[in-house]
Formats: C-alpha cells, structure tokens, sequence
C-alpha cells in the first residue's frame, strides 16, 4: 500500500462531484480507496493524456476516473461515463 501524502481534487472534479446522488458519491468513495490500495490500478493512457490513468469502476452504469500519481501526491481531475470523456478531459488538462 501506497502513502500518499497529499491528494487533490481538481475544480472539474469537486464540480462533478457536487451533481451526485449519495450513493453516487459512495461508489466514487470506494473507487478512490481502490486507487490508494493501489495506484497502478488504472489503465496508463499515452499520447495527449500521457501519464494520465484512468480507473473504471460500476455506479449503475461504467464510470471513467482520471488520474495521476506524481511524487506522493495523488491529483484526481475528473470522471464521468465513456461518451467524450476523454476529448473533455483533454481539453481539461490543455487549458
């Protein structure tokens, strides 16, 4: 198991989240402590979204979870379902 000493939401991703149901934001939860038990969880994404990686998890339907491990700082920018997901996230991390 990973120690992490900090961990960062994204404004994108505190935004997402504040539109969820409770059990949405439970899921989302165990999705996260699934990512510090164990960071390379996620699927390591190259090209544009090069270090990026994307954990997919079930909350009534599949949900993709961006992020990024630097140092011992876990960045979580942003999830939602596959359609545009990665163009937004994308564009995200651009600007």
């Amino acid at each position: 198991m990973t120690i992490f000493k900090e961990i960062i939401q994204s404004p994108l991703f505190v935004k997402q989240k504040k539109k969820l149901h409770k059990q949405q934001i439970k899921n989302l939860d165990i999705a996260v402590k699934a990512i510090l038990s164990n960071p390379l969880v996620g699927d390591t994404k190259i090209g544009d979204l090069q270090g990026v990686q994307v954990y997919k998890f079930k909350s009534n339907q599949q949900v993709l979870l961006a992020y990024e491990v630097i140092d011992l700082t876990l960045y979580l920018y942003a999830f939602g379902s596959h359609e545009n997901f990665y163009r937004d996230l994308k564009k995200y991390l651009k600007d």
